[in-house]
C-alpha cells in the first residue's frame, strides 16, 4: 500500500454497497426472494458470500448451488423480479435501522460535483438496482443515468474486471480521449474490487466501511486503504 502525497486522477469510479451506502441486507433479501420465485428453492443462496460479486454472478452461483443450468433468460427473469423486491426491501429499511449513507459520502460527492470532476459508478449492481439504493439515501442526483454516462455496472459482465473495463471505456468516450487505466481510480470496500482494478491496471482506494478492515484491504493489494471516505488519506487522493 502506497502512502503520502496527493495524486490527481482523470476519473473516480465508485462502488455502491459498502462504499457509498449500507443497505442493511436489503439486496440479499431481495435476490433471495427473486430466486425463490423463479426456482422454488427455500434457501437458494445458502452460505454464498455476496461481497464484491456482480448481480449476474450471484445468480450463476445460486443456480450452480441448486444444480440448475444457467442461461441468460433465466438470469434476466431473476433480476427483473429482484428489482421489484429490492424496492420493497429498501422501503422497509428506515434510516438508522438497516439503511445508512456511509461516513463522508454526501460531502465527498458534493465536492466532486462542485469541482466539475469526472466521476461515476463502478458497481456489480445492475443499473436500476444501483439507482434504487442510491435514491434511498438521496444520492442518485449526484450521478448521471443515461447510457453514455461514466460508469460500469453488473450488466457489463459477470466478472468484476469487466465492470471496471467498461467504466474505463465509458470514461474515455465521455472525456473524448483514450484515458489510461492508470488514471482511473477505483474506490471499493472489498478485495474483489481491488483485484478487479488490478487486473485492468487501475489504482485502487479501499475503504473499510463494508465487511473488511483496513488491514485485510491493504493485504489484498489496495494502493491505499482507509477507514472511511472522510479520512484525510482518502480525501487527498479523491480531491487532490
Amino acid at each position: 500500500m502506497s502512502s503520502g502525497g496527493q495524486r490527481r486522477f482523470a476519473v473516480v469510479l465508485l462502488d455502491v454497497d459498502g462504499t457509498l451506502v449500507s443497505a442493511g441486507g436489503a439486496g440479499r433479501r431481495a435476490i433471495t426472494r427473486a430466486l425463490q420465485d423463479v426456482t422454488g428453492a427455500s434457501d437458494p443462496l445458502g452460505g454464498i458470500t455476496l461481497d464484491g460479486m456482480t448481480d449476474r454472478l450471484i445468480v450463476r452461483e445460486a443456480f450452480a448451488l441448486l444444480g440448475r443450468a444457467f442461461d441468460d433468460d433465466a438470469c434476466d427473469a431473476v433480476l427483473a423480479r429482484y428489482l421489484g423486491h429490492l424496492e420493497a426491501e429498501l422501503a422497509g429499511a428506515p434510516a438508522g435501522r438497516g439503511f445508512a449513507v456511509l461516513p463522508g459520502v454526501p460531502a465527498l460527492l458534493a465536492a466532486l460535483a462542485g469541482r466539475g470532476a469526472a466521476y461515476g459508478l463502478c458497481t456489480g449492481n445492475v443499473v436500476d438496482g444501483a439507482r434504487r439504493k442510491l435514491a434511498r439515501g438521496g444520492l442518485d442526483g449526484f450521478f448521471e443515468w443515461h447510457p453514455g454516462a461514466i460508469g460500469g455496472f453488473g450488466h457489463d459482465g459477470e466478472a468484476r474486471e469487466k465492470v471496471v473495463a467498461a467504466a474505463v471505456a465509458r470514461t474515455s468516450a465521455r472525456l473524448g480521449r483514450a484515458v489510461p487505466a492508470a488514471e482511473c481510480l477505483v474506490v471499493g470496500d472489498t478485495p474483489r474490487d481491488v483485484e478487479a482494478a488490478r487486473k485492468v491496471g487501475c489504482p485502487s482506494l479501499a475503504v473499510a466501511t463494508g465487511r473488511f478492515g483496513v488491514g485485510a484491504l491493504a493485504a489484498s493489494g489496495a494502493d491505499r486503504a482507509v477507514p472511511t471516505l472522510e479520512h484525510p488519506d482518502a480525501l487527498d487522493w479523491l480531491l487532490g
